[in-house]
């Protein structure tokens, strides 16, 4: 199975193609703009003293990949031999990794006002689950990549010395607007934010309640660029993604010369004419997080 960018959706219409996996009994989801292809498992090569969750690493066209073994990540019973189910070829954050899962199914186009955010009963920061999507007979989740990337190498994410390598400023004054799914990201944004000076930050979940939260200032009358100085918004959250948001906010007068970066680890050179046709200011690859900050500077004034 291929998934190139015959299959990418056009931008802004808050919908995204899911290729669907399966591990024991759930069927799982994946962005597609992450799949870059989707291969029989290939000989592996053992590294010793690697993270439990790393079955070993394969060369493709050249390229030296880790393999991360699904059934360890999630605490699946041991079944799926090395020579067995699917690698999904996966690309996001800057890197790319193979995800060993039992079987891929299919893909699905699906509008994220679809998908649910998990509940906090079941959920909650430790946590892989990002959305839910019903259906009639079953559930289709959607995992969090990053964050099991993360897991396995701590050392691939937002990271606070980077910032401080920046020097200090004092922008407190400043209001950043953030939407955010990830409760992990948004403490990391927190705290690397407020240590580069950026310490008036207002987080949202999604795009939905960023947009909500913007327009119920407007509707008072008030001038939103008195209140809010900056946006920052990552594109995979559900009920609106972030190409999305932007899309709207450009589209309402009252709101439309707010500045907007978005950050997230879709942000390619494939894929970066996305944003650029909804209208974002900028777009910043995560875990980049020194440049997002001087990315931050040049748009606040």
């Amino acid at each position: 199975m291929q998934t190139k960018s015959g299959i990418l959706l056009e931008s802004g219409t808050n919908e995204l193609e899911i290729v669907e996996f399966e591990m024991g009994n759930n069927r799982y989801g994946i962005n597609v703009i992450k799949v870059k292809e989707i291969i029989m498992p290939t000989p592996l090569t053992i590294i010793p003293h690697a993270h439990p969750s790393i079955e070993g690493i394969i060369q493709l066209r050249g390229e030296v990949l880790p393999v991360i073994n699904m059934e360890k990540v999630m605490g699946l019973p041991q079944t799926i031999g090395k020579n067995e189910g699917k690698y999904i070829v996966a690309a996001f954050n800057k890197q790319e990794v193979v995800f060993h899962v039992h079987e891929v199914l299919q893909i699905h186009r699906v509008s994220w006002d679809k998908i649910e955010k998990p509940s906090d009963l079941y959920s909650g920061d430790t946590s892989q689950i990002i959305g839910v999507i019903k259906r009639e007979k079953d559930m289709l989740l959607l995992l969090d990549f990053e964050k099991i990337v993360l897991e396995i190498n701590p050392d691939s994410g937002i990271r606070v010395e980077a910032v401080k390598k920046l020097g200090i400023r004092e922008r407190s004054d400043k209001k950043i607007l953030i939407a955010e799914d990830s409760p992990l990201l948004r403490k990391l944004l927190n705290d690397t934010l407020s240590e580069a000076g950026y310490g008036n930050i207002e987080f949202f979940e999604n795009g939905k309640d960023a947009l909500g939260y913007l327009e119920s200032i407007a509707a008072t009358g008030g001038k939103v660029t008195d209140e809010v100085q900056l946006i920052i918004t990552d594109i995979e959250m559900p009920q609106m993604d972030g190409h999305h948001l932007t899309k709207r906010i450009r589209a309402n007068n009252d709101l439309a010369m707010l500045p907007i970066i978005i950050f997230s680890s879709l942000i390619t050179d494939e894929l970066m004419h996305k944003g650029i046709s909804v209208g974002a200011n900028d777009q910043v690859s995560k875990p980049e997080i020194a440049e997002l900050v001087l990315k931050m500077d040049q748009h606040i004034l």
